[in-house]
């Protein structure tokens, strides 16, 4: 529930350029639209609206800046924008921030480095990374685009398990680019390699009484 505050003491018309709502007097239109469970919805003049604020020791806050009217509320603006606040800063921390690996081929790339580099490719999306594969041209070597291309679209089949192609082969330039994406959901093979089996028990040694009982049986 909001502190009630003494009418007297109050600034209705508080406010400051930079915050990141118009509220009270800050709200130059002549109607808005009132939303909200201490109201009445609907279509009010902006005097009315203030003045239903003003009875109920609210602020009138304004949520909707491109609606026609705008729309608004009555509430505790302080509260409202600390929840606002608060609701900002849990969307930016469950934001994962994507590391994007590149991994660079020639268009004469040999299959000995190649494989190298595609296991180097399927490591890095399991652990979530983003690929940026690209063929470099150098001099004369353009000639051989389609090659380039040849061989980012079977390294691309080669991530197919792991891997999501965003972009296919692109040139821009003397180079050209493949874009793969980790599969949603897809399990740390590094995780995976790196767990244990559980070592068995080592048996204890019989005596040569027992293995003698045991020959007899």
């Amino acid at each position: 529930m909001a502190n009630l505050r003494n009418n007297n003491d109050r600034n209705f018309n508080r406010g400051r350029k930079e915050e990141p709502f118009r509220i009270n007097g800050l709200i130059k239109v002549t109607q808005v639209r009132l939303v909200g469970d201490n109201v009445t919805p609907g279509v009010y003049s902006i005097e009315d609206a203030l003045t239903l604020a003003k009875e109920q020791e609210l602020d009138l806050v304004e949520i909707a800046t491109t609606a026609v009217p705008p729309v608004c509320k009555i509430i505790d603006y302080s509260k409202f924008k600390y929840e606002h606040k608060k609701k900002q800063k849990e969307i930016k921390a469950n934001s994962v921030k994507v590391v994007v690996k590149e991994i660079r081929f020639g268009p004469n790339t040999d299959d000995h480095d190649f494989n190298f580099k595609l296991n180097h490719a399927k490591n890095f999306l399991s652990e979530g990374c983003k690929i940026k594969a690209y063929v470099h041209f150098v001099g004369r070597t353009i000639v051989f685009k389609e090659r380039g291309e040849e061989l980012l679209l079977r390294f691309a089949q080669g991530l197919e398990e792991v891997g999501k192609v965003e972009q296919m082969p692109k040139l821009e330039g003397k180079r050209m680019f493949l874009l793969v994406n980790p599969k949603a959901g897809l399990a740390k093979a590094a995780d995976k390699k790196q767990e244990k089996p559980a070592q068995e028990k080592p048996k204890k040694p019989t005596t040569n009484k027992e293995e003698k009982d045991e020959q007899q049986d």
